[in-house]
């Protein structure tokens, strides 16, 4: 019988005499070897998620002391009357876009030149100045009320920056200059008093102010066609509902108690449930994930819509269809996208694909595509268009293997039954690997909401939430995500400030995220392979 035993290099016996003194045998070597590799990424994934942790729930505390900051110093007094002028900004907003229409109307459909539009225009003009003109008197009051509570906030800032100055001296040791460091105290009832001695004079401003509303209103200009006569009644629908709520707004400015404690819990339904996201502030800042979160969301349902049947259809042609000469030019193809570094494609974006898009949304019969023409060549549509080819290779690979591993029986008993090979791959294949091909997708989905070059540079950065009004042509809007905020702003962040940290709990939730759409894919995986097993 043949020798077939390797002869080990010298040091072999070396390994082997330190192994025995251990106690180990070469399997068990191997097993803690790999099984170490296992305990290594578990180790790295719970001091991330510690981290993560420890700098982000810092941000609570903080945010509640901004929350109280921003009562005590009676910005949310003055917020209450802000609003209502923002409300009526919105509804001269609403005259103007009339007004637009009725031009379109006098230029379009009954081809008057320019001059005779405006001309025929002029009363509707006057009656959109004097509404615009109306709310000035409270603008005025309000802008007053603001100077009053921002100098109350700047005292405040000093104050407590004082007290840090004087914090920092003494853990140096250096007493005396910090008992030089002055802090003056400040007493919120006294600062408040201008402030909310203007009552009387904001309840008087806002009578008047209702009253020229409706008189307005019924002075409003004759409008030539339905479709305008029917906006204007929508205006003054609104008009009146507007100044039906001024009295609670009174009731609010009377009721208010800058005394009142901010709950714990608003400091995290702020957060989860705010929808600005406004930093370096002069008035106030708020750090709501919503408008990140959908920026997020739809940034990555327009690549998903686009990459799961270019990767799954791929898929099952290279696995069920394609030729071996076919597969060795398709598979490295597709799987040489995911080498291609991401900053290359937003820099491709940016360049290339993003103005081609928008040239291409001027082209006149493709107008009838929701959102077509759009101006913003940097939006949802563009960075998902990127995003869905960073997307494929993870979805194509998976997919495939998903598909691999359906039993070869399946397809030979379909075969054997007469079915054709569409009717195979659609009604047998297909459904035998359907959890495998799921499990690619979410798989995808994470690789698309974890990406940070693409969506920084082509996504448009606007914090805003988009207007779902628009129906599909909302993906034409600009937004900002999770990922983006993140790599635009931590490098110019104070380390420990209020904005620091609620980077750390964006950073905290996209990780949670990320984890939720792996641990599910990973479900399905196993539910897949014990089916088929």
């Amino acid at each position: 019988m043949t020798d077939t035993t390797i002869t080990a290099p010298a040091q072999f016996p070396v390994i082997k005499r330190r192994l025995r003194f251990l106690g180990l045998t070469r399997d068990d070597t191997i097993r803690a070897f790999f099984g170490g590799n296992a305990l290594v990424a578990v180790i790295v994934l719970a001091l991330i998620t510690v981290f993560l942790a420890r700098e982000g729930f810092g941000f609570f505390a903080q945010n509640r002391m901004n929350l109280e900051v921003y009562r005590r110093a009676g910005l949310e007094y003055v917020d209450f009357i802000r609003q209502q002028t923002d409300d009526h900004t919105a509804l001269t907003r609403y005259l103007a876009d009339i007004r637009l229409h009725w031009f379109a109307v006098l230029t379009e459909q009954e081809k008057r030149p320019v001059n005779d539009a405006n001309a025929a225009l002029a009363p509707f003009d006057a009656f959109a100045e004097k509404f615009a003109a109306a709310v000035e008197p409270l603008r005025a009051l309000a802008s007053e009320l603001g100077e009053v509570a921002t100098a109350i906030k700047t005292k405040f800032a000093v104050a407590e920056d004082r007290k840090i100055e004087r914090e920092q001296l003494l853990e140096a040791g250096k007493e005396a200059a910090a008992a030089g460091v002055k802090i003056e105290p400040i007493d919120f009832a006294t600062e408040l008093e201008p402030l909310l001695g203007t009552l009387p004079a904001y309840k008087q401003t806002s009578r008047e102010f209702a009253r020229g509303l409706v008189t307005l209103l019924d002075s409003a200009p004759a409008i030539p066609t339905p479709e305008l006569r029917r906006r204007m009644d929508n205006l003054k629908r609104l008009t009146r509902d507007y100044v039906a709520g001024f009295p609670q707004i009174g009731q609010k400015l009377e009721t208010w108690d800058f005394t009142r404690p901010v709950a714990a819990g608003q400091a995290f339904t702020s957060f989860v449930f705010g929808r600005q996201w406004l930093t370096a502030s002069f008035w106030q800042d708020w750090y709501g994930i919503i408008p990140l979160f959908v920026g997020s969301l739809m940034v990555g349902a327009v690549a998903l819509l686009l990459a799961v049947p270019l990767g799954v259809g791929a898929a099952i042609y290279v696995n069920q269809v394609a030729g071996v000469h076919e597969q060795r030019i398709i598979k490295p193809g597709i799987e040489f996208i995911s080498a291609i570094p991401s900053v290359v494609l937003g820099f491709f974006g940016i360049a290339v694909f993003g103005e081609a898009l928008r040239q291409l949304s001027q082209v006149s019969w493709l107008s009838w595509m929701p959102g077509f023409p759009y101006g913003e060549r940097l939006n949802i549509l563009t960075a998902g268009c990127l995003l869905a080819l960073v997307a494929v290779p993870t979805i194509f690979t998976l997919a495939e293997d998903a598909l691999n591993n359906v039993p070869r029986a399946f397809k030979e008993a379909s075969f054997a039954l007469g079915a054709s090979r569409l009717q195979t791959i659609l009604r047998i294949v297909v459904p035998a690997s359907l959890s495998g091909i799921i499990a690619a997708v979410l798989l995808g989905f994470g690789r698309v909401v974890g990406e940070t070059m693409v969506v920084l540079l082509c996504a448009g950065n606007r914090i805003a939430i988009p207007d779902f009004t628009h129906g599909l042509a909302v993906i034409t809007e600009p937004v900002h995500t999770m990922t983006g905020i993140i790599a635009q702003e931590m490098g110019e962040v104070v380390r420990g400030s209020i904005h620091y940290r609620a980077l750390f709990m964006v950073g905290l939730v996209l990780f949670a995220l990320s984890l939720a759409i792996n641990y599910a894919a990973q479900k399905i995986v196993r539910r897949y392979r014990i089916s088929i097993g």
